[in-house]
């Protein structure tokens, strides 16, 4: 455990133990959930070890004869095993009996909610906080509690370090190796995914080659509301996959965890019309998008990546991929720091583009935090025109303002909105 690297997340599963009887953890493959779970698990069943997957298909019942917390993992390799903890809890509500950690949902499996029973719990892969590069000075939870007098600080973070830190990828046991093994890692993940992990599920790709250019297509859409009708088209000029294979596509890869779409933003009561519903496409990890893209440090500044060479993918955009995989890598940092905080992501669109603000977070109570993204050092009033419609449509609805920059100074123009570098804003 000496080289574990402390999750925000950690801090719910501390919680959630003490708390509810059983927790579910998921998420994609490699992001660490087994690390953070055992921290807390006093037995471990690992159910991808033949012998102790034989030994709970034989004896369901050894789950009550455990010390607690009893960590199952992997549990998706014996589906019945969520229905043997479920029927546990219903007779021994005790708190902190199981943890179960997934990197699937299984085929024709219900998961249920919880109610009393399990608790479901999202890990994604690490944040930039999480990184550990820079020490934070922008706390989210500061900013929706109101208590965001003093907006400052200073990094030396530059373009050239996000960049490198969008390819370094978020899973922790892929990040640290070197750049030439990292990309040869991801491959080899992305591979694994499509031809091992979706026939597990009990999927039927009849094209796995189609599976693999759909999602590359959905990579080139990403942080769009591209429609999954021009993605399709995107996939091949002779083969556009149908209406049902695309659903097929999107819904095995949503099992894997690997899609993270954003959806759109529902206001609650406020005056506004005209916004479009479709989500903003995201991938667990920006590195997976520029992997599935060739993206290197070098193409992502001259510009030479499969979206550049590429006319269907071009099409997706009007500025450069690495600004979409910055907004990837913010989207992510920020759904992390929101989750603890029980706030709801989303983005907003106009039906015809007129405004777009990149991530809307809303608390339980209807508060809204508007956040943009901005490859840039340097911010202008142009940049802020978007989340200063929305102040005039909120109001105090709106209870801050953000625009997350790769400049190296956070501090708070004189219009109110916060302008902080993405290696200073922590949870």
């Amino acid at each position: 455990m000496a080289s574990y690297v402390d999750r925000t997340i950690d801090g719910e599963l501390v919680a959630l133990v003490g708390g509810v009887p059983a927790i579910a953890v998921q998420g994609p493959k490699g992001v660490g959930k087994t690390a953070s779970a055992q921290r807390l698990a006093a037995t471990t069943l690992e159910l991808d070890r033949p012998a102790q997957l034989a030994t709970l298909r034989g004896d369901r019942g050894v789950i009550d004869r455990l010390d607690p917390p009893v960590l199952i993992d992997e549990w998706q390799l014996d589906p019945p095993v969520w229905d043997a903890v479920r029927r546990s809890v219903d007779l021994d509500r005790s708190p902190g009996r199981f943890i179960l950690t997934g990197s699937a949902i299984p085929r024709d499996t219900r998961i249920h909610s919880g109610a009393g029973r399990i608790v479901n719990l999202r890990m994604r892969p690490l944040s930039f906080a999480e990184r550990q590069l820079e020490s934070t000075s922008v706390s989210l939870a500061d900013l929706v509690n109101g208590n965001d007098d003093r907006i400052e600080g200073h990094t030396t973070l530059t373009l050239a370090d996000y960049t490198r830190e969008i390819l370094a990828s978020g899973l922790p046991g892929i990040r640290s190796d070197a750049p030439a093994f990292r990309r040869r890692q991801l491959t080899s993940y992305l591979d694994h995914a499509l031809t091992e992990e979706v026939p597990a599920l009990g999927n039927i790709i009849r094209r796995p080659e189609s599976l693999r250019g759909w999602l590359r297509a959905y990579s080139a859409a990403t942080s769009t509301t591209a429609s999954f009708e021009a993605i399709a088209d995107a996939v091949s000029p002779t083969s556009r996959p149908t209406r049902s294979t695309v659903i097929d596509y999107r819904d095995v890869l949503t099992q894997l965890w690997l899609l993270d779409p954003v959806p759109a933003w529902e206001p609650r009561g406020a005056g506004i019309s005209g916004l479009g519903r479709a989500p903003k496409h995201q991938l667990a990890d920006p590195a997976l998008t520029a992997r599935l893209l060739g993206a290197t440090e070098k193409s992502l500044y001259g510009g030479t990546t499969d979206v550049d060479r590429r006319p269907e993918y071009r099409k997706f955009r009007d500025g450069p991929l690495l600004g979409s995989l910055f907004e990837s890598l913010v989207t992510l940092s920020v759904r992390v720091y929101a989750q603890p905080l029980e706030l709801e992501v989303a983005h907003l669109r106009t039906h015809r583009g007129d405004h777009e603000v990149d991530i809307i977070l809303t608390t339980d109570d209807g508060d809204v935090i508007a956040i943009e993204v901005k490859l840039t050092e340097a911010i202008n009033d142009r940049d802020v025109r978007h989340l200063n419609w929305l102040h005039d449509k909120l109001g105090d609805a709106l209870i801050d303002r953000v625009i997350v920059t790769t400049g190296p100074y956070a501090y708070r123009r004189d219009d109110g909105v916060a302008v902080v570098p993405l290696a200073l804003l922590g949870p």
